[in-house]
């Protein structure tokens, strides 16, 4: 297909798609003759991955040629590829290398510990998690670690375990790494707005209860 109708079916600008060639993230398409190429459906599951990256997970155009330089590298094993994309879509979180920070990382490490995970794949995630317990630590919620995570750590494996297969059964390299980047996102979201749903359920069940003559 021309690059008007790659444009046409993938939905993405005719000048975006010319963007994404000169910064390298899509591959150029087969000469056709010396002002024009041909492109196909590789292109199009690739613009959707792009787009999935830079739309849905927010990740700068950089960061994103680093994935995609992975996703691309034979000799990387897709569970690293994963792993690349995850660490794209955390925000740093400095580590703080404290008494308080210290505490808090030996509390996420002493939960995954208990269940057998491993915490080298995610770096980045137990960093994160780290801070947030020291967060919460300083706002007064010193226990927080100790009677709220276990509970958070068992809810999620269900979640986790389903993203995983959807993605996993998504098909080839690109289309694994699209799965990922969208059932994390917009799962994170899903996730969030279930816990409202749920905290508002509980609460009006508690609430009028202890209102109840």
């Amino acid at each position: 297909m021309r690059i008007s109708e790659l444009s046409e079916r993938s939905g993405i600008a005719l000048a975006t798609i010319k963007y994404y060639l000169r910064e390298g993230l899509l591959p150029p398409g087969e000469r056709t003759s010396p002002n024009q190429a041909s492109y196909g459906e590789g292109h199009l599951r690739r613009l959707r991955l792009i787009r999935a990256l830079i739309e849905v997970g927010g990740i700068p155009v950089a960061t994103v040629a680093d994935v995609l330089a992975a996703i691309d590298s034979p000799e990387m094993p897709l569970f690293h590829v994963l792993g690349v994309t995850q660490d794209s879509l955390s925000t740093p979180v400095p580590a703080a290398h404290d008494a308080e920070w210290d505490r808090a990382y030996d509390a996420v490490r002493a939960e995954m510990d208990r269940r057998g995970w491993d915490m080298k794949p995610s770096p980045q995630a137990v960093d994160t998690l780290t801070g947030v317990i020291v967060r919460l630590a300083q706002l007064g919620y010193r226990d927080w670690a100790s009677t709220t995570l276990p509970t958070y750590f068992d809810s999620t494996r269900a979640v986790a375990e389903n993203d995983v297969t959807a993605a996993l059964s998504a098909g080839g390299r690109d289309d694994i790494i699209d799965a990922v980047v969208v059932l994390t996102v917009l799962g994170d979201t899903a996730l969030a707005a279930i816990r409202r749903i749920a905290q508002a359920q509980v609460s009006l069940e508690r609430l009028q209860n202890q209102e109840t003559p």
